[in-house]
Formats: structure tokens, sequence, C-alpha cells
């Protein structure tokens, strides 16, 4: 095969791999790992793991160094330093030092079955000590766990593992010197090391600062873009001529970027290099395992599997939990980083590289590191119903979270659930207690909350995506839900969840433009408000006032766009640019919701007469939570609710007519 059909191959393979995982949302590199074993030498043998590929691939594990140092953050550190230089340096630390310790001890004990040097152990360490930053990250997110008790524990553990990367990077080259000169090996390394980083962080960020500044000037983002592959790969090659390694110019150069203000701009940029050049790593990576050996030696690729899961998750788990935190949140921590990591990859080539790995053994812990990270995201999502049977304490800590709002919410009655307390539910808060209506925030921000709570805001720690939280805010006797952040997956469970268990309840959501509207009001949302209308709209007005249209035509055509837009505000606003107005006679809506029996059941809705009262029906749901057309024609039936619009004195004659039908 020539360059071009290898390239097509890996391309084809990389894009199959990534439809498969987005379809079965898994991360994309559980598809590079799985098509580069299947397209590999060993399996089907579409591919043959050339020295070029794999050359090219040594760039993702740059740019993906490179991207860890963009994201070093010294006041991150430090807000996370208990998470991160108490349980991160305690893990990374104690896994190596442990797997030092047995390996000597099987020596001891199985001399004919296990021979391993004690640096070579030290090596093994180091790879097992990492786990999947890209897996776990991924899940967490998607999970909106990343503010929870555990979620803070599992990101400050694997920030420690990426910094931890750069000391091995220098550590294992030496480790593979011969012997005789292993000390002196590893203090020329070390003073490399110092030496060099020194010399790159001492002056680096002035000059780094100082030449993007210069280039930023000539205006050019081609320019730019090249300066960037120039000072990552050059730090990089520096770094490898020193006798260290490409990843570690790579980190020094991310960190170094990361101090000037064109930090954001640079990841913006670097993303589409990084993706990538680290799923073709991930495919080479997959084309090295050895299906024949593995099939040959599974019990020693099923040992290693399960010895390394269950160590690594009993003493993450005894770890979280010496450092103060529940059983159950201790417990999720371990089984989320278990599995290996990316890094694990990296570091273990190296290793078999410096010939500290034996050959026999690289495709048994190749093939239990894949497999592990293959199992990593079913163990995540399994990570509840695991804990609530292993920890009766677990459910206990919950209770009494959801105890703590149920408290919050037990006098509440025809209040608003606000989910997600942000700038945009804040502002609504206000809002509604300027009209003296009750309502009840949940959000996963804890610092948020704490301090919203001691302001005297009717705001709680709890995720608006579990039924539990919008239970125990009372859900079922609740006015409105309203989803103010911009997350459609959690938005689709929260309306989901309100029309399982409370159908009535009218449902409204915050989403950036048009694309998901649809699919939100096919969910049942009772309205869906886009934030790209709502500023196109506001520039329009301010536009037509400056040119000199009068205010209240600017008013007038404001609201008929917004009547054609949103089907809850058509009429609401008639009549609104009469300042002289008795409030109490303006147009408003109410929620009317047919009892299980009447005479109106099964009659059509045009039989109502409604429109005689200058009532208008604006939407109607059934109590499965289904939206329907508002037709003359359609049949009412129990559980229905109609949102009417009208004057108070018309809106009461209609409820009563339709209620009790007279």
């Amino acid at each position: 095969m020539n360059s071009l059909d290898i390239a097509l191959l890996y391309l084809v393979a990389a894009v199959a791999g990534v439809v498969l995982c987005r379809l079965a949302k898994l991360p994309p590199m559980l598809g590079y790992l799985a098509v580069g074993v299947l397209i590999g030498p060993n399996a089907l043998a579409l591919a043959q793991d050339s020295a070029g590929v794999r050359y090219l691939a040594e760039f993702g594990v740059v740019f993906l160094m490179f991207v860890i140092g963009l994201e070093f953050s010294l006041p991150k550190l430090r807000t996370m330093r208990r998470h991160v230089f108490g349980l991160g340096l305690l893990q990374v630390v104690l896994t190596i030092v442990l797997t030092v310790l047995g390996s000597l001890l099987l020596d001891w004990l199985l001399p004919r079955w296990w021979k391993l040097e004690w640096y070579h152990a030290l090596a093994l360490g180091g790879v097992m000590s990492m786990s999947s930053t890209a897996i776990v990250v991924k899940l967490v997110a998607d999970r909106l766990e990343l503010e929870s008790e555990h979620g803070k524990r599992v990101v400050g553990i694997l920030l420690f593992q990426d910094l931890a990367v750069v000391p091995l990077l220098v550590l294992i080259p030496a480790l593979g010197s011969p012997p005789e000169q292993l000390l002196t090996g590893l203090g020329l390394a070390l003073l490399k090391a110092v030496l060099l980083l020194g010399l790159l962080l001492t002056g680096g960020q002035k000059v780094m600062r100082w030449w993007l500044t210069l280039v930023v000037r000539r205006k050019s983002e081609e320019l730019f873009m090249l300066n960037i592959l120039l000072i990552t790969l050059g730090l990089a090659w520096l770094t490898e001529h020193a006798g260290l390694s490409l990843a570690l110019g790579a980190f020094v150069a991310g960190m170094l970027i990361s101090e000037t203000e064109f930090k954001h701009r640079v990841e913006t940029d670097i993303r589409p290099f990084h993706d990538v050049l680290l799923g073709l790593f991930f495919i080479t990576i997959g084309m090295l395992l050895d299906w024949h050996i593995v099939w040959d030696r599974w019990p020693l690729v099923l040992l290693l599997l399960v010895v390394s899961l269950l160590f690594k998750m009993v003493l993450i788990t005894g770890l979280a939990r010496a450092f103060g935190a529940a059983s159950g949140v201790s417990l999720r921590v371990g089984l989320y980083l278990a599995q290996a990591g990316e890094f694990g990859f990296v570091l273990l080539q190296l290793a078999a590289q410096h010939r500290l790995i034996p050959p026999e053994l690289f495709n048994p812990v190749l093939a239990a590191m894949v497999i592990s990270m293959l199992l990593a995201p079913f163990v995540i999502m399994s990570s509840n119903t695991l804990v609530s049977r292993l920890v009766g304490s677990d459910w206990l800590m919950q209770s009494v979270q959801m105890t703590q709002i149920a408290t919050r919410a037990m006098a509440a009655d025809k209040h608003v659930i606000i989910c997600g307390y942000g700038r945009c539910g804040q502002n609504l808060a206000r809002m509604l207690e300027r009209e003296r209506i009750p309502y009840m925030a949940l959000d996963l921000d804890p610092d948020r909350v704490r301090q919203a709570a001691a302001a005297g805001h009717s705001v709680v720690y709890g995720d608006a995506a579990r039924v539990q939280a919008l239970k125990a805010a009372g859900l079922k006797r609740a006015s409105a839900v309203v989803v103010t952040y911009l997350d459609t997956p959690s938005a689709l469970k929260v309306l989901a969840l309100t029309h399982e268990h409370a159908p009535t309840v009218p449902v409204m959501v915050r989403t950036v433009d048009e694309q998901d509207i649809e699919k939100l009001r096919q969910a049942g949302a009772t309205e869906v408000v886009p934030e790209a209308i709502e500023a196109s709209l506001m520039l329009a007005g301010h536009a037509l006032a400056l040119v000199g249209v009068p205010m209240r035509r600017v008013i007038r055509v404001l609201q008929e766009q917004r009547e054609q837009r949103y089907a809850l505000l058509r009429g609401y606003f008639h009549g609104a640019d009469d300042s002289t107005a008795d409030e109490q006679q303006q147009e408003r809506l109410v929620t009317v919701t047919l009892p299980p029996a009447g005479k109106t059941l099964g009659r059509p809705l045009g039989e109502m007469l409604l429109q005689l009262l200058d009532v208008r029906v604006v939407s109607l749901r059934r109590a499965s939570g289904k939206n329907m057309p508002v037709q003359d024609e359609l049949l009412l039936q129990g559980g229905d609710s109609l949102v009417l619009s009208g004057r108070p004195e018309a809106l009461a004659l209609a409820e009563s007519r339709l209620v009790s039908g007279k």
C-alpha cells in the first residue's frame, strides 16, 4: 500500500469508529482503539504498523501534552490543592511504590514465573498510576457531575496524574540505562531537566508574550498559527535532542503560552490538530495489540486486568475515605478512576523502547489496559447502582440531601422551580420576587448556592435532571418549571421527568438558537426561548429607535414578532403601551386542568364557545404530557391542561364553563 492508500484507510476507519461511538454515546477514543485493533496486522491486516505512521502518531502525544500545558493554571491548582496535591499525589506515589513492592514479592514467591527488576517495576508502576482523562472527564461532564463531591475529587486526581507525566517522561528513559550506570543516568537526566526547564520557565514567559504580541500585530491568522506550531514543535525538538522527550517540550510550550492573553485563541486554533492526531495515536495503539499472544496467554491478561482494576479501585477508594469523603463518594471516585489511561500508553511505549518492559509482557499489559478502558464507560454509567448495593450509607446521604431540598420546598405551593441559578435564573428569581411569586431554585455550583442561600435566596444544591431532586423541590405542587441553563440533553431529561411525574406542570426551556426548538417542543416543552432570536429582536428594536421610528411603533413591531414565535405571548401584551390602563384589567394567562369526570369531557373544544367570552386557548396538553394542536374539533379529555388568555372576569367564566360545563 502506498502513502495515500494508508491515509485513506486510516481516515475511513477513524470516521467509522467515531460515528459508531457517537451513536452509542461513548467517547470517540474507544472507537479509535477498536478500529486500530480491527485493521491492524494482527487482525484483518488491512494496514501495517509502519515507522512513518508511528512517527506521525507521536505528534498526537505532542499536541496532547501541549493542551495539558495550556490548561495548566496555578490559581486552579491552589483552589483544588487538597484534591490535587493530597489525593492525586498519594495516588500516584502509592501506586508506583506498591507496584514495585508487589513485583519484588512475586519475584521472591514465584521466581520461575515472575522475573522483573525493581526499575522495570518502577516503570510499570508509572504506567499503572494513570487513568483516562479523555474518557472520565467527558462522562463526568455528560452526567453533570463535575461539581459533585466525587466529581471534584476525580478531576483533582486526574489533574495531578497529568502533571506527574512530566517527571515520568524524564525518569523512564533514564531507567533504561545499564544497571551499572543507572544512578549516573538518573542524575544526568534530572540535571538536564532542571537546567533546561529552569532556563525556559525563568524568562520564557516574557519572551513568549513579547513574540506573540509582535505576531498578532501583523494581523495574519496564518502567521499566528504557523508560529504556534513552530513554538510547539521547536521546543519538542529541543527537549528530545537534550535527551528527554518530545512530549516534555510540548508541555513546556503550552505552559508558557498559558500565561499570556492569547491562551484561549490558541486553544481554539490547536484543537483540530490535537483531536485528529490523537485519534491517529490511538489507532496505532490498537494496531500494536497482538490478539494471538493475548489468546494464548489469556489467563495472564485476565489476571492483569482484574488485579489492576481492583488494586486501583481499592487504593483510590481508601485514599478518598482517608481524606474525609463519605463511603459512597469514595467508592464512586475509585470506580471512576480504576481504568488505564492514554498517558499510560505513552509511558508503556516509552518503557518498551528502553527495554524496561519484557517483550513477552508488553502485549498482555497492553491488552489489559485496552480492555479496562473499553469497560470504563459501562462501569461509570452503572456506578449509582453499584454504590447503592455496596454502600448502604450512600442512600442515606442522598436521602439527607433530598430531605434538605424538601424541607426548603415544603411550604411552597404554586411555586416556580428554577433549574439552574446562573445569571438567567437569578434575573428570573428577582422578577418573581417582585411579583410575590414563590420559587425554588436548583443548582450544581456549591459556591453559588452557598452565597445565594446566605443572601436569603430560595436556592439549594441539587441536580434538576434527577427525579429525586425535582420531587423534593415540590414538582407536583409547582405552577411551572423553567430550565435556565444551556444544556439541551439535560433539558430533555427534565422534560421527560416532569411529564412522567407531573404532566400538568408547564415547562419552559432556554436554548441558544432555533436548532433545538422542534426537538424540545416535541419532548413537551410549553415554550422554548432561543437567545439568538431575543438578541436579534433587541438589536432590531434599538436600531429602529435610533433611525427615528416612534417608540410605540417599535414596541408594536417587536410584539408582533414575538407573537409569531411564542404561543404563550400571543395577545398577552395587547394594550401594554397604554400607561393609564388598570393593571387588574390587563390580559393574562391562566392554566385550567379538567377534572377526571365532568360534563365537558368528550365534547369538542369549539362547543365551549370560549371566543364569545373573548378568551383564547393558547395551548392544550394531555395528561400524558403530549402537546396537542388547538383546534375546534379536538375532543376534551380528563386531565387536559388548557392555557387560556384573556381578562380576569372572562377567564373566571371560561374556567367555570370548562370545569363544570355551565
